[in-house]
């Protein structure tokens, strides 16, 4: 059996890039896109070419940034241009496949192995999108290409100019196994400490280090990164024209300023459900299990679940689980990123199994409250109608996450209690 021809394509230091197109002047000064600039708060979500020469780092505080450089000039994110020029790169990539699986706006695995047969070979075809997304967007990309995604991934993590970085089952001991084992896809800090506690330096020494005993140490986890080292991801890239009915429908967001308490969440938490509960609506489906994500300051994710009593596709009966398996979270360390997801899925009934412990006037309002909103933004656009407690943190809620915000994929996370 042949392997699998997959692409990762990435817009470099995407949200500061397309500030640069649509404003050529921040070409010439260092700058970057991060959020609450009056107030000192947030994170540097992208920066530029002069600001990175400054050593000013993705993720790191807006104080941090301005201790490296005083002249930084900070620009708050504009997420509808970023949607709306990222999908068009999308477009073109929709051109070579029908398998295009975004991670995030700026990244994106195409499966091109059966478009081999009618476009030709995988590097020239590779390069060829990468100059069309130059010419016909004005952006500029990093493209890798391998068997798996994982690997596809840290090809285009070499940033190779022009043209893309190809690991193969060949050379992918020799290029792959000798970068920092930070450079795999889901080890974070905490887990990188985990593993060089082990002399576990490198991805090669992962990939020769005992299952058994990364299992033992880690659990999951501790399997899927060594599955990785060596090359075993076998996870398909999603077909986006293939009519199935999904396992699980989530949103999931990397917040423009870390979040320090669950009150502070719950604006966030309300947007996701929202999107999430509005997608399974349009799709006619309900589900059972609320799945929550989070990412901490050390970029290591945690997850909890829990079986709702009846299936639902209403947001507040999903924002109620959400917020109860979030208040797991203790908050030691400030929270980056968030997501929920509905998964065991069933075709929607309207109508509901009765109970004694279920309110079903309060239900009947909640839903007729989502369909309403669903009317009116179908009609004038998502920012016509918000939710009161929405507007508590405007800079972080003002994004249609609906649309195209899924910044990980959920999936392999999904149905785990926890990943370290």
């Amino acid at each position: 059996m042949n392997d699998r021809i997959i692409f990762h394509i990435d817009i470099n230091h995407c949200y500061a890039q397309i500030e640069e197109m649509l404003h050529p002047e921040l070409r010439n000064v260092p700058m970057a896109v991060g959020g609450h600039e009056e107030k000192r708060q947030g994170i540097i979500l992208a920066k530029n070419d002069l600001a990175k020469a400054a050593g000013v780092l993705t993720g790191e505080s807006l104080r941090e940034a301005r201790e490296k450089d005083p002249d930084l000039l900070i620009i708050p994110p504009h997420y509808e241009d970023y949607m709306y020029y990222t999908g068009k790169v999308k477009e073109i990539y929709r051109e070579y496949s029908d398998q295009v699986e975004s991670f995030g706006l700026d990244e994106a695995w195409i499966d091109y192995t059966a478009s081999r047969n009618l476009f030709g070979d995988p590097e020239e075809v590779c390069s060829r999108i990468m100059e069309r997304v130059n010419e016909e967007i004005g952006l500029k990309v990093s493209a890798g290409i391998s068997w798996n995604k994982v690997f596809a991934k840290l090809g285009s993590d070499q940033k190779k100019q022009g043209s893309p970085f190809s690991i193969t089952r060949e050379n992918y001991k020799q290029t792959v196994w000798p970068l920092p084992v930070e450079s795999l896809l889901y080890v974070g800090t905490a887990t990188s400490i985990k593993l060089r506690s082990r002399a576990i330096r490198t991805i090669g020494e992962l990939a020769g280090y005992s299952e058994y005993h990364l299992r033992n140490a880690m659990g999951m986890a501790g399997t899927m990164i060594h599955a990785f080292a060596n090359g075993e991801d076998t996870s398909p890239v999603s077909d986006v024209l293939r009519v199935t009915k999904p396992k699980s429908i989530g949103n999931s967001i990397t917040m423009i300023h870390d979040v320090y308490s669950l009150e502070e969440l719950k604006p966030v938490c309300y947007v996701l459900c929202e999107a999430v509960a509005s997608r399974m609506r349009e799709q006619g489906l309900e589900g059972s299990t609320v799945y929550v994500s989070m990412r901490s300051t050390s970029l290591d994710w945690t997850g909890w679940e829990r079986k709702m009593e009846q299936k639902t596709d209403v947001s507040e009966e999903i924002f109620n689980a959400a917020m109860s398996l979030a208040s797991q979270y203790n908050f030691s360390l400030p929270l980056r990123a968030f997501g929920v997801s509905v998964s065991q899925m069933h075709p929607s009934k309207g109508a509901r199994q009765l109970s004694l412990f279920w309110d079903s006037r309060r239900y009947e309002r909640a839903r007729r409250t989502d369909l309403a909103m669903d009317e009116i933004r179908s009609r004038y656009g998502f920012y016509a109608v918000r939710r009161a407690c929405t507007l508590l943190d405007r800079p972080m809620t003002e994004i249609n996450v609906k649309e195209d915000h899924t910044v990980h994929p959920v999936g392999y996370f999904q149905g785990r209690k926890m990943i370290v």
